[in-house]
């Protein structure tokens, strides 16, 4: 932590005490939470950024489309629209937002909505005509206005939320004791191979934080970031393999773009990093368009959705990525199967 951060520190302890009270008015039932008669599956983080929701939720959505209808139903971060929006044909990056976006072009099978207000949100799903088997809400682990049947809590291996502290001081949007309401935890971009005694040893320390007499049935999985061999555009692929001997810029505009440029970068590379979830003004177009001259630019796959209709089609290149487990997948997904197929809410 920085200095600045640490001094900060009694802005986090009032920030926590206020998620810890607003957490205990729901678990006593004095604000109210809304279930649904469909299975809803929450997917979502105790900290800020970074801990990969977006390649679980299309992992789930690989796992249970063939077989299920499914809706995704997202806030919409950033986007320029307000309320309910179930996307369509004229959608755009502007109304739904990055993830939601690219959830609806790249599953053209399922529904993909955002609305603010998760309970609006579902309630509008219900009510289409084609209506949904199951739900899953991202980035919802703190909306208790909703209550999923199932909650999946991420965290990065890199910054354990067991580790961390509540904000400003740390990157906690609440207390580390709301790993309590979760029923399966993944901990995410984690090195390829890491020892099953370090998974051992992560999981104890995880486990402090879950509820008693229930740990033992939170199971603790392990998942990396698996890279594409090849980037793509609208018409055409590259090996990445060829990609490295080429000219390129590489472009990220999201919380923790570091393993991307790890993937992908050679000494000669011309490199630009924006914020997370950054609109891209006509100047930083400009900019981008004046440093990659004669070069292909290569960008993350949210990015990417962003500035398609931006930049020259055969210039601009994403790379995909997916959530891959590192042992006990075939659990993890009977897990998930056992819930849709035996939960009340889908009888």
């Amino acid at each position: 932590m920085n200095l600045l951060r640490k001094l900060l520190f009694p802005f986090a302890i009032l920030y926590g005490f206020i998620t810890s009270l607003r957490n205990y008015l729901y678990d006593k039932g004095i604000l109210k939470s809304y279930s649904f008669d469909i299975p809803v599956i929450a997917v979502g983080n105790l900290s800020i950024g970074g801990t990969g929701k977006t390649p679980q939720i299309e992992y789930l959505i690989r796992l249970l489309s063939p077989n299920y209808k499914v809706a995704t139903l997202s806030r919409g971060y950033k986007r320029k629209s307000e309320g309910f929006i179930l996307a369509d044909a004229a959608s755009t990056t502007e109304i739904l937002g990055d993830e939601p976006f690219q959830y609806f072009k790249k599953f053209g099978d399922i529904q993909v909505a955002v609305d603010a207000d998760r309970k609006n949100g579902i309630e509008q799903l219900l009510n289409q005509e084609s209506r949904p088997e199951i739900i899953l809400l991202d980035d919802a682990f703190q909306h208790r206005k909703v209550k999923a049947g199932f909650y999946i809590l991420l965290t990065a291996y890199e910054d354990l939320f067991c580790d961390d502290f509540m904000l400003p001081t740390g990157n906690l949007r609440e207390s580390r004791n709301g790993a309590k309401r979760a029923n399966s935890i993944i901990v995410t971009k984690c090195p390829p191979y890491i020892s099953e005694l370090e998974q051992e040893d992560i999981s104890i320390k995880l486990r402090r934080f879950l509820l008693r007499g229930n740990d033992n049935k939170v199971e603790i999985f392990f998942s990396s970031i698996d890279y594409d061999d090849k980037v793509y555009n609208d018409t055409e692929s590259l090996a990445v393999s060829d990609l490295k001997l080429m000219p390129k810029m590489l472009l990220a505009g999201i919380a923790k773009p570091k393993p991307f440029f790890d993937y992908l970068q050679t000494d000669k590379d011309e490199v630009m990093t924006f914020s997370d979830h950054h609109h891209f003004s006509e100047s930083d177009i400009l900019n981008i368009k004046s440093r990659a001259i004669d070069k292909i630019i290569v960008t993350t796959e949210k990015d990417f959705v962003r500035l398609n209709a931006k930049i020259l089609r055969k210039q601009l290149f994403y790379i995909p990525i997916k959530s891959k487990f590192l042992s006990n997948q075939e659990s993890f997904d009977t897990i998930i199967f056992n819930y849709v197929g035996t939960s009340t809410r889908n009888r």
